[in-house]
């Protein structure tokens, strides 16, 4: 059964002013909505997402761009109290870029604290240093296809560890070759999951998985699952 999207805006406690709530307890929130998981390796379970406004980035393919700058100030607790309601036992952070925000990794900590199996969704433009080591990054890197290829922090790709994500969106045969290669210069297989996905709109999802079947490549093919079951409603 499909759930419908829960928008932060319906929360019990309104919105309060940012200078009201305290400096280091607060998030600028886009949306709160529980879905499935439409990516990484918990793909296919109920999970919240807890989606945080602002992104420096503007990927050509970008699919929350609502998340830049609409939002409003909430507390952790309240966030927090937002989450527990649904009983999940999956947590994912997301944007826009969470990191945009400093409080947020105050915040992962707070999830983690209490009891959640917690996913943060990163552009890999900003540090990922100091997260909480319960958290499992998913980081992206941009390839050329996404117009932001520049921007991709390769000092994050030493602090990866074994049981974080790598996810490149694909949007053509370039990418893919581009991909392939920059998997190969830092040595990426042996360092975390490495993911390959289908740009939405610009690659067939058949064509990908045939590229990778051809190249024999240890890679981890993934689709968007949440736009199979819902397209590109907001919320999902």
């Amino acid at each position: 059964m499909r759930v419908a999207p829960n928008s932060i805006t319906t929360m019990k406690q309104a919105p309060s002013k940012r200078d009201a709530l305290p400096a280091n307890e607060r998030l600028r929130i886009n949306e709160v909505f529980y879905s499935i998981q439409g990516e990484s390796r918990p793909s296919g379970f109920p999970t919240v997402f807890v989606r945080l406004t602002g992104c420096p980035l503007r990927c050509v393919y970008c699919d929350t761009e609502y998340a830049f700058y609409n939002g409003e100030w909430y507390s952790f607790d309240t966030i927090l109290d937002e989450v527990a309601d649904y009983g999940a036992r999956y947590v994912c952070v997301t944007g826009g870029e969470p990191l945009a925000q400093p409080n947020c990794r105050a915040f992962l900590k707070r999830l983690c604290d209490a009891g959640y199996q917690v996913s943060l969704e990163t552009a890999g433009a900003l540090d990922i240093a100091d997260i909480d080591s319960r958290v499992t990054v998913v980081m992206d890197i941009k390839t050329p296809g996404s117009g932001e290829a520049a921007r991709n922090r390769l000092e994050n790709l030493s602090l990866l560890r074994s049981e974080d994500q790598l996810k490149f969106v694909i949007c053509d045969r370039a990418d893919y070759e581009w991909s392939c290669a920059f998997v190969d210069e830092h040595d990426l297989i042996d360092s975390c999951c490495v993911l390959f996905s289908p740009g939405q709109g610009t690659l067939e999802a058949r064509e990908l998985a045939e590229w990778i079947l051809a190249d024999r490549l240890p890679v981890r093919f993934q689709v968007q699952l949440h736009k199979y079951l819902w397209g590109e409603e907001p919320g999902h």
